[in-house]
């Protein structure tokens, strides 16, 4: 059989064809353009008919539509979504009355974790974790070979590292993604700009047009002072909160995705790994967590959104 994985965005909806080996045939994207939960569930539909469209493929052949949400959702039913204003819909049973398939929905970060688990960096585990270091940090959890995921998903990245820190959205002070996330990321990187006039950061931000999550690691490679302290103090925020995901789960891995995951190695992976290796408990005895990069990049939420059956 195939299935349609679609990634929802921020800005864009992407719809991908799958097969049972995890391989995209085809892919479709449309602009998100929220007019109310009918309105959407009806964008889904279409754009499923469109990816099917493209690859040539027979309704027949697709036994269900996997959807990647950036929120709560459980089964059929969206939760809670904040930048797409939804809460309690029923968004499965909405598009079944466009499209005669069962619409299965995963957070955006579980289904980041099933592309992974399937076919990318958690193949031959069974218990295996995706951290998403974006806008805030996304956490997927694979567990004896089940996500996870619905009304059980890991909001992770409200882990408190810092007492009395940072404020959140989420109400709290102090959480992992106030630390680590790339939107957490830039603003080292601002307040180190701000204090070093002279640092090379200015150089790379002006070259870019503005400063992003790779600023710092593009600076530190040329062995700018303030650069290589701003990564080193990412990294460390980044080890708070990962070694305590690995104390409580024990994963066999823990594969980082978003933007900042492309960062160097020797600036972020190895260091991260020292840290891990010193301060996890397995260090003590037990099973040690590898620490490595996501492998399927853009294409993870429609591998693991087109995945979601086997999952769950």
């Amino acid at each position: 059989m195939l299935h349609i994985g679609i990634d929802v965005g921020g800005t864009n909806l992407k719809a991908g064809l799958v097969d049972e080996q995890g391989r995209i045939l085809a892919v479709k994207r449309v602009p998100l353009d929220f007019q109310g939960p009918e309105r959407f569930a009806k964008t889904l539909a279409e754009l499923s008919e469109a990816v099917l469209l493209a690859a040539g493929a027979r309704m027949e052949d697709v036994d269900y539509v996997g959807a990647g949400m950036p929120g709560a959702v459980s089964g059929g039913q969206v939760l809670f979504i904040t930048n797409i204003p939804m809460q309690n819909v029923p968004l499965g049973d909405l598009f079944r009355s466009y499209l005669d398939l069962p619409l299965l929905l995963g957070n955006d970060a579980d289904c980041a974790a099933v592309g992974e688990y399937f076919c990318g960096a958690g193949r031959d585990t069974r218990d295996f974790a995706v951290v998403t270091l974006g806008t805030g940090i996304g956490v997927g959890l694979i567990l004896d070979g089940r996500l996870r995921g619905g009304v059980a998903s890991s909001e992770a990245g409200h882990l408190t590292i810092c007492h009395g820190g940072e404020p959140c959205n989420c109400g709290r002070r102090g959480c992992w993604e106030q630390y680590a996330s790339a939107t957490a990321l830039i603003r080292l990187t601002k307040e180190a700009m701000a204090a070093h006039p002279e640092s090379a950061l200015h150089s790379v931000a002006a070259k870019d047009g503005t400063v992003e999550g790779r600023t710092a690691f593009q600076a530190a490679e040329q062995g700018d002072a303030a650069a290589l302290a701003v990564c080193r103090s990412y990294v460390e925020y980044l080890a708070s909160g990962a070694v305590s995901l690995i104390n409580v789960l024990r994963p066999e891995v823990v594969a980082l995705g978003g933007g900042v995951a492309a960062a160097p190695e020797a600036l972020l992976l190895e260091p991260l790994r020292q840290i891990a290796e010193r301060e996890c408990f397995a260090g003590h005895g037990g099973r040690a967590t590898r620490i490595v990069r996501a492998e399927l990049g853009n294409d993870a939420g429609i591998i693991g959104a087109a995945l979601l059956g086997r999952a769950i």
